[in-house]
C-alpha cells in the first residue's frame, strides 16, 4: 500500500510545489513508484515545474472532482520525460505520475463554488495504488487551512509542513501542527525553505524543533539559481550537485525510511 504523504504551508510562496516535485523525482532515483497529485486545485501549478505542456493533458484531478472521468484517467507517466530509464540508484528504477489540476479559469470557479468530496478522492486511492504499484502519493495541498485541506490532512501517513523563518510563519505553523494532533496524522515532520544565508541553519534547525517538537528533515537555503529557474523544471535534475540537491535528496531518504518504518509497524 502507498504512504500518502501531504505536503503543506500555512502561507503560500514557500516553495511548496518545486519541493513536492523534486522529492518524487529524488525518490525515483532510488527505485520508488511515485504519484504526485496537485490538490491545489485553486491554483494548481506542480505541472509547469515537470514541463508538462497544457495541451497533453485531456483529464485532470478537476475532472474527477466532478465526476467527469476516472482517477486513474488523470495519472500521466512522466519518467520518460525526466530521463528517469537507467538513471536509478536503488533497486530497479522508479517512476513518476503526476495527477495535474485544471488550469481552466472556469472549472477554477466551479471548485471555488462547489468544493470537492475529499472522500471519494481516498477511497480511490487504494484502485490507483493497485493500477500503478505505487510507492509513496505525494499531496501538493492548498496552503492554509480550508475544508478540503483539513480532510486530506486527515488521511495522510506523514505531513511535511514547510516554514520559513517568519514569524508570520510560526504563528500559521502552529495551528497547523495542533490541527495535525487533532486529527491523529501519525507522523508529522517539518522543513524549512528559503533561509538566508547570514542565519545560521543548525541555530534554525533547533528553534523549530524546540517551537514544534517535530523533526526537522532539512534546511533549504535561499537561492538565487533556484529563483533565476522561476519553476521553469526541476532544480535537482538541472543541478545534481548544489547545496539545495543535496538536502533535498538527504529529506527525500528520511521520506523513504518513514515510509518503511509505517510498512515495519504495520507487520
Amino acid at each position: 500500500m502507498a504512504t500518502i504523504v501531504s505536503i503543506h504551508s500555512y502561507r503560500g510562496g514557500t516553495g511548496k510545489s518545486n519541493i513536492t516535485a523534486n522529492l518524487a523525482y529524488l525518490a525515483a532515483l532510488e527505485g520508488k513508484r511515485v504519484a504526485v497529485l496537485d490538490t491545489d486545485l485553486q491554483s494548481p501549478g506542480v505541472h509547469v515545474v515537470f514541463g508538462m505542456e497544457k495541451d497533453r493533458i485531456t483529464h485532470t484531478l478537476t475532472d474527477f472532482v466532478q465526476n467527469k472521468c476516472e482517477l486513474e484517467e488523470c495519472a500521466y507517466q512522466m519518467s520518460s520525460d525526466l530521463g528517469l530509464d537507467g538513471e536509478g540508484d536503488g533497486e530497479g528504477d522508479g517512476e513518476v505520475w503526476l495527477l495535474p489540476s485544471s488550469m481552466r479559469i472556469e472549472d477554477i470557479m466551479r471548485v471555488l463554488d462547489d468544493g470537492y468530496d475529499v472522500g471519494k478522492l481516498h477511497t480511490e486511492f487504494n484502485a490507483l495504488n493497485h493500477a500503478l504499484g505505487l510507492d509513496l502519493l505525494l499531496i501538493d495541498t492548498h496552503p492554509g487551512l480550508n475544508r478540503e485541506t483539513m480532510l486530506t490532512t486527515a488521511i495522510s501517513d506523514v505531513l511535511v509542513l514547510l516554514i520559513r523563518p517568519d514569524k508570520q510563519d510560526f504563528h500559521g505553523t502552529a495551528v497547523m501542527v495542533e490541527v495535525a494532533g487533532r486529527l491523529g496524522v501519525p507522523n508529522v515532520a517539518m522543513v524549512a525553505n528559503k533561509v538566508v544565508s547570514r542565519i545560521d541553519h543548525d541555530d534554525v534547525k533547533a528553534k523549530i524543533t524546540e517551537a514544534f517538537g517535530y523533526e526537522v528533515l532539512g534546511v533549504l537555503p535561499l537561492d538565487e539559481e533556484m529563483a533565476n529557474l522561476g519553476s521553469r523544471g526541476l532544480f535537482t535534475k538541472l543541478n545534481p550537485e548544489h547545496q539545495i540537491t543535496h538536502e533535498l535528496r538527504s529529506i527525500a531518504a528520511r521520506l523513504i525510511a518513514l515510509t518503511s518504518e509505517g510498512d515495519d509497524s504495520g507487520d
